[in-house]
C-alpha cells in the first residue's frame, strides 16, 4: 500500500508538470485536457478514503500554488490572463468533493467495471469545472453563462474522459509493480465447494 501511494504521488507531481506543457485547443473554444484531475479522479478509486483525501490534497495545493504564484497568477510569460481571486484552497475542497463522488463506485470498479468510473471521471471534472466558473461569477458579483462557457466546459471534460483508459491501465501497472491489490475479495464470488469422499 506504501509504495502503491508513492507512485500516486509521484504520479501527481509528474501530472503537474506535463500538464504546463498541454496546450489548450483553440479549435474547440480553447478546451483543455485536464490532466492533472484525470490522474487525481482514476486513482481516487483504487484507494481508500485517507489516501484519496492525501492526494486531493496535493493536487489541489499543486494547482493553488500554481495559480496563485506572484500578483495576476505567475509568470506573465505563462500565464497570459490574470486569475480571479478566489482564495488559496478551493481547489483542494472541490477535489475533495469528486474524489467522494469517485468513491460512491468504488465497489463496481473493484468488481473489474472500470468503465462505469472512466464515465464518471467525465462528469466529475465536468462538476468541477462548473463549480470553478460558479465560484469565480460569485466573487465577481455577477453571473454570466453563454453558450461559449457552457462548450468549452463540456469538450474539456469529454477529452479528459476519452484518456481515461489509459490512466486507468497505468494504474493497474503500478499496482501490478507494487503488489497493491485493487480488488476487494469480499465481492469475488465464492468458489463452489465440492465434495470429497
Amino acid at each position: 500500500m506504501i509504495r502503491y501511494t508513492i507512485s500516486l504521488l509521484i504520479l501527481v507531481i509528474v501530472s503537474v508538470v506535463v500538464q504546463q506543457f498541454i496546450p489548450s485547443l483553440t479549435g474547440l473554444n480553447g478546451s483543455r485536457f485536464l490532466l492533472v484531475a484525470l490522474v487525481f479522479l482514476c486513482a481516487a478509486v483504487t484507494v481508500p478514503v485517507p489516501v484519496m483525501l492525501l492526494l486531493a490534497f496535493v493536487c489541489g495545493f499543486l494547482s493553488d500554488a500554481q495559480n496563485t504564484l506572484g500578483p495576476h497568477g505567475g509568470d506573465p510569460e505563462v500565464y497570459t490572463r490574470p486569475v480571479e481571486q478566489l482564495r488559496f484552497g478551493y481547489s483542494i475542497v472541490i477535489y475533495g468533493i469528486m474524489g467522494y463522488l469517485m468513491h460512491g463506485i468504488q465497489p463496481l470498479f473493484r468488481q473489474g467495471q472500470w468503465q462505469f468510473s472512466a464515465m464518471l471521471s467525465g462528469v466529475a471534472v465536468f462538476l468541477y469545472l462548473m463549480g470553478e466558473y460558479l465560484l469565480i461569477n460569485f466573487i465577481r458579483g455577477g453571473f454570466v453563462m453563454n453558450q461559449t462557457v457552457l462548450l468549452k466546459i463540456a469538450c474539456s471534460s469529454a477529452i479528459t474522459m476519452i484518456f481515461s483508459p489509459l490512466v486507468f491501465w497505468l494504474l493497474f501497472r503500478l499496482a501490478d509493480w507494487s503488489r497493491y491489490t485493487i480488488r476487494f475479495e469480499g465481492l469475488k464470488k465464492p468458489k463452489p465447494k465440492t465434495l470429497t469422499a
